[in-house]
């Protein structure tokens, strides 16, 4: 497999991404952990390393339940970089009593670029719920970011009422914390935010990233929360006034929770960090599963992390994200199939030559149906605005769905989707990216919903384009270059190795020319504990 941090060999869920970090030659990743079932239980911190952020070795436990603050699970947190050069690891402890509150933690030898020991501050917590705010929301702090006036800062998630609040603390030096006596950002009706995440991105849309502390007039910044109401990830760009510590959104209209999410499938809890090494601010994201309990135990594993992304302002479209697979996944490619300038009638199916396996990274572009067909008025009176949850790829549009197949039996009787539909938008002609599970799998007891969103296409642009990345059951979605997200978590019951195939299709009454489509084998990674590759 190469999609990351799995490891049947290890029962557990491994949920939540923490303090992601790049260390003297060392990616790590640490991650919500339960070492006893395959179900969420008494949480520590898993903890990989890799030197290319593709592979990756399995060391011991970061973190464990073993103080009073944290004896009900070491929870989610985020690691900043002193001044100094320090790592400090500020996460959320349950207390013996099932409190939130914030510890510290510190590498106990720095000179150690595995960073395989920790010790915990020996005056945990340094951060209790304030008064109004309950005990059991109070939770994950960002990574902290310095001030113009010299003060670290971070963020912390909460509610007051049903409204999702970010409260934000100062400090000189890192362990006494004071409440600021604002919010960094509040939303209403948005319940519990959890797994904040707050960092800056250039904008004139350079793909490089920023480090978390830096601020100015040519940057924006993202604010993201979890909805633990929801179980969704949203994000929201805006302006941080960096004298008064306050965060605007560009759009007001358009909130934390009403507007845009990293992804539009299974992607919780997600965290990113500045990659120093090059540059880059990387995105991780945990795939959640939809079989039962039962099956997990039974497997004796849940969930994994998905791939790595780089992540940057999208200066096209002044309006969202551009999230893209990190150039090492490259490196896993191996033989490749092509196809050039391929008429796709209404109605048909067209399987691609020589692509049985489950592994695989496709790049594909099709004709723009509104840039080269601006005279849709047949459509805009007689089709319906679409939505990917609403509707299936068996759904006939004008144009569309049309697209891909993955993880498809000979028969079809199993097939996840992977397709474009044209519909309309406050009367306009507008794209809708899916995914579509409905087919994905024999199995009856599993998620079977189709996942998307609209994708933001200028009118300039001719192409519309996908790129799927598929490993056996996880199927990511990048459209448009990255400017909507779709992961689907599937289970497939006879479209497993070799027996899984590609197809195009054109499900709708107009044809449609699938211009370039590229796919590769993807090779394998390995995930191995680091004492048996020494």
């Amino acid at each position: 497999m190469f999609s990351f941090l799995t490891c049947p060999m290890c029962p557990r869920p491994a949920t939540d991404p923490n303090a992601p970090l790049y260390y003297n030659g060392w990616y790590h990743l640490f991650y919500q952990y339960n070492p006893s079932e395959a179900i969420w239980g008494l949480i520590s911190w898993g903890h990989a390393v890799s030197v290319d952020l593709v592979h990756w070795l399995y060391l011991d436990l970061a973190m464990e339940p073993d103080q009073w603050y944290d004896i009900n699970g070491v929870w989610t947190g985020s690691a900043t970089f002193l001044q100094d050069g320090r790592i400090a690891v500020l996460y959320t402890g349950s207390t013996n009593e099932s409190v939130q509150v914030q510890n510290l933690a510190f590498p106990e030898d720095p000179q150690d670029a595995l960073l395989r020991k920790w010790v915990k501050y020996s005056g945990n917590p340094v951060l209790t719920p304030p008064t109004g705010i309950l005990s059991t929301d109070f939770r994950d702090p960002t990574t902290a970011w310095l001030g113009a006036d010299g003060l670290w800062r971070l963020g912390i998630g909460s509610k007051v009422s049903r409204n999702g609040i970010a409260i934000i603390y100062s400090s000189s030096d890192f362990v006494n914390w004071t409440m600021q006596d604002h919010y960094l950002h509040e939303a209403e009706d948005t319940g519990m935010w959890e797994c904040l995440d707050f960092y800056p991105i250039s904008k004139n849309g350079s793909s490089s990233g920023l480090d978390t502390s830096v601020y100015g007039d040519d940057v924006k910044h993202v604010l993201k929360s979890s909805m633990d109401d929801s179980k969704l990830d949203f994000y929201v760009i805006g302006t941080y006034d960096y004298e008064n510590y306050t965060f605007t959104p560009d759009n007001t209209e358009v909130d934390l929770g009403n507007g845009l999410r990293y992804d539009y499938g299974k992607f919780y809890a997600s965290k990113t960090f500045y990659d120093g090494n090059k540059g880059r601010r990387i995105l991780w994201g945990w795939i959640n599963e939809s079989d039962s309990m039962q099956d997990d135990i039974e497997k004796g594993w849940a969930c994994v992390q998905a791939l790595p992304r780089q992540i940057w302002f999208d200066h096209l479209t002044e309006s969202n994200l551009i999230q893209w697979p990190i150039d090492e996944v490259m490196d896993l490619r191996r033989s490749k199939i092509s196809m050039r300038h391929t008429l796709l009638e209404g109605g048909s199916v067209m399987e691609i030559p020589r692509s049985s396996g489950a592994q695989w990274d496709i790049e594909l572009t099709f004709e723009n149906p509104i840039s080269n067909h601006g005279h849709l008025d047949h459509m805009l009176d007689t089709d319906e605005p679409y939505f990917c949850g609403a509707g299936s790829a068996a759904k006939q549009g004008y144009y569309g769905p049309f697209g891909l197949l993955v993880l498809a039996s000979d028969g079809l009787q199993e097939q996840t989707a992977v397709y474009f539909y044209i519909t309309t938008l406050n009367g306009k002609p507008a794209a809708v990216a899916c995914n579509d599970q409905s087919r994905s799998t024999m199995a009856s007891d599993v998620d079977k919903a189709s996942y998307g969103f609209f994708v933001p296409v200028l009118e300039t642009e001719k192409t519309l384009s996908l790129r799927v990345i598929v490993d056996h059951s996880i199927v990511e979605t990048f459209a448009q270059g990255g400017r909507v997200c779709i992961t689907s978590r599937v289970y497939p019951t006879l479209a497993l190795d070799e027996n899984a195939k590609l197809f195009v299709f054109n499900n709708g009454t107009m044809p449609i020319t699938l211009q370039q489509l590229d796919a590769w084998q993807m090779s394998k990674v390995y995930m191995h504990p680091y004492a048996t590759v020494q």
